[in-house]
C-alpha cells in the first residue's frame, strides 16, 4: 500500500515508515504541497496512493466524490512525527484491513 502523506505531516514519514508502506510519498516531494486539495485528491487517484492527512477536506471530498482514493484521517492534536509514526505502525494491521475494504472510503485513527 502506497500512503500519499498531506503537508501537514511531516515528510520524514516517507523514510520512517518504508519498511510498513514501501514507495510511499509526501505532498512536498511531488510539488504538490501549495496545491488545493483537490488536486492533490487527484492525484492520489490516478498513481494508488491512500492520502494520509490531519484535514477533514480529504473526507468531506470523498464524501462528494466517492473513493478511491481512500482517505486516513489522522484526528490527533499536536503530537510529534514519532508519535504520528507510532500511531501508523500501531495501526498498520487496520490500515492494510481498510484498504481492502470496498465499503469503506475513510479510516479515522485517534
Amino acid at each position: 500500500m502506497r500512503l500519499l502523506f498531506d503537508q501537514n505531516l511531516s515528510p520524514r514519514l516517507v523514510n520512517t515508515l518504508a519498511d510498513l508502506f514501501p514507495e510511499s510519498e509526501h505532498v512536498f516531494n511531488l510539488d504538490l504541497d501549495q496545491s488545493p486539495d483537490h488536486e492533490v485528491r487527484e492525484y492520489a487517484h490516478r498513481h494508488a496512493f491512500t492520502i494520509v492527512t490531519k484535514d477533514s477536506d480529504f473526507g468531506e471530498l470523498n464524501i462528494l466524490m466517492g473513493f478511491p482514493p481512500k482517505i486516513i484521517w489522522i484526528r490527533r492534536g499536536n503530537g510529534s512525527t514519532k508519535d504520528i509514526e507510532n500511531l501508523l505502525r500501531e495501526s498498520f494491521e487496520t490500515i492494510e484491513a481498510h484498504n481492502g475494504n470496498l465499503e469503506s472510503g475513510v479510516l479515522i485513527l485517534f
